[in-house]
């Protein structure tokens, strides 16, 4: 038997199930980018808010889009919506049945035409986690107009891109007089409400649309947020840890995640779940003290490890984390050099850097590097070169940040030269590695073209040829030395 709402009743008791009529839900919520991290997140959240409202929360169901592929569609409609969530804690794995979900569509299908979902009267809220490439931004935090995809959505009728569908869904409500819904992006990208905002400004700007730019600007709210909860990829263990939970049905779509779950909201008026029903969940004044100890604490040192772990021959951040070497180092640089600018207490900053330290090493919790280092030119600016700059500029040490970025350009080294076993997803992958190529056996050359991407890495650094010569010889070491033995004399 497959799961669905036939096989709910034949469900073992210790699994926990939706409290509410699924044949009640209706759309209520419009979410971008529903991969695992919002099933494992927001759905959750959801979920426990519904519960919680009775009757009256079946109006927020949620109607989940996919970016990429349909894969994840047709994994669901037949399951009606419902998938295992696995939570692993470090002794046990708890499994609960999600059905917050009401529809899945895909972007790519012209019958599901997002623009006219969101401008659905009853969409009172649409959220996004389309990852921080999703918005191709620069790295001041405007959209990129030179993007492919950017350039290919501002004439099509049909938009693919995150931007793109919320400027014609917004431009079918001015059109109808109606009232538009909430926009809140729950991405990892600084001041995120408002960094998108000002993308769709940009974006409808644009077309050329400056009568629906004033109107957005004046009608549209897009508070900002804070999220956190390690979500990996569904794995072969996740789809047979699932089935022995349900006791033999079967779940096409599993996840799984860690216990930690945390969900910082900014204010904002209208309707909304209680999604505060759900531990972890907060609705705050300023999101902005949360957001950047996550950016830089968690986020930032996610990409040490993941980088560097992987050059290690250390795959997953449990191994990276777990690492004698390589976990001393992280825990060093969360504390050390990643609390810049970061207005908690000593005590604070102590207790969460501990804590961190402990959700990395979750060894039920399998987070490829290879996942967690994607991206990484987006990601740099807002994760690591803030703080390195802030360090630089106060006399700090910066020798993580270092190892950080060295390792990030060995990854594409190894790539231009068919030596990295790991897939290298980033969107100026191709000019990255042509620099690599252009300067194979010169790392401070490698290194000096990587930086002067100030789309990547913004202006120059203080003392910036200094910490130029400083990255190069830690690159030049990567090449030449094993990289345990590297991580061992800097963890000293």
């Amino acid at each position: 038997m497959r799961l669905s709402r036939v096989a709910l009743p034949y469900l073992p008791e210790n699994v926990y199930r939706p409290q509410y009529d699924l044949s009640g839900l209706k759309p209520g919520i419009l979410h971008l980018g529903c991969g695992n991290f919002h099933r494992a997140h927001q759905a959750v959240a959801t979920q426990a808010a519904i519960n919680l409202e009775g009757k009256d929360g079946l109006r927020w169901g949620i109607v989940g889009a996919t970016m990429r592929s349909p894969t994840l569609v047709e994994r669901l409609r037949p399951q009606d919506n419902l998938y295992t969530l696995l939570t692993r804690l470090s002794d046990r794995t708890a499994a609960s049945i999600i059905g917050s979900i009401h529809t899945m569509s895909f972007t790519g299908d012209p019958l599901s035409y997002l623009p006219e979902r969101l401008a659905d009267p009853q969409i009172r809220i649409v959220s996004l986690t389309v990852t921080a490439s999703g918005y191709y931004l620069t790295a001041e935090g405007r959209l990129d107009p030179q993007a492919d995809a950017i350039r290919a959505d501002l004439i099509s009728e049909y938009p693919r891109t995150a931007l793109g569908i919320l400027a014609l869904g917004l431009a079918i409500i001015r059109e109808r007089g109606t009232t538009p819904p909430v926009i809140l992006c729950c991405d990892n990208v600084s001041n995120n409400g408002t960094t998108l905002r000002q993308a769709v400004l940009d974006f409808v700007s644009l077309r050329g649309d400056d009568a629906l730019g004033a109107w957005i600007a004046a009608h549209v709210q897009f508070p900002d947020t804070m999220v956190d909860r390690i979500a990996p990829t569904t794995s072969a263990n996740d789809v047979e840890d699932a089935l022995a939970a349900l006791e033999g049905i079967h779940d096409e779509a599993p996840i799984s995640a860690e216990p930690w779950f945390q969900w910082i909201i900014g204010p904002f008026e209208g309707p909304r779940p209680h999604w505060e029903a759900h531990p972890g969940t907060k609705f705050v004044s300023d999101v902005g003290l949360f957001e950047r100890a996550k950016l830089q604490m968690l986020n930032g040192s996610h990409m040490l490890l993941a980088y560097a772990g992987a050059l290690a021959g250390l795959n997953t951040i449990a191994e990276a984390a777990s690492d004698p070497m390589l976990g001393r180092i992280a825990a060093r640089f969360i504390r050390h050099e990643q609390d810049a600018g970061i207005g908690l207490s000593a005590q604070e900053l102590d207790d969460y850097a501990h804590d961190l330290m402990e959700r990395f090493r979750n060894p039920g919790i399998v987070h490829e590097a290879e996942r967690v280092g994607r991206n990484g030119s987006v990601k740099m600016a807002d994760r690591v070169i803030r703080p390195m700059r802030e360090n630089l500029e106060a006399g700090r040490s910066v020798n993580g940040a270092r190892l950080l970025i060295a390792c990030w350009i060995r990854w594409f080294a190894l790539h231009e030269q068919d030596a990295l076993d790991l897939a290298l997803a980033d969107p100026r992958a191709n000019v990255l590695r042509k620099i690599c190529a252009q300067a194979r056996h010169d790392h401070e050359a490698q290194t000096e073209a990587f930086f002067a991407m100030e789309e990547v890495f913004g202006p120059p650094l203080p003392h910036h040829e200094q910490e130029v010569k400083a990255i190069a010889s830690i690159l030049r070491r990567l090449t030449e030395e094993q990289v345990p033995t590297l991580l061992q004399e800097l963890a000293a």
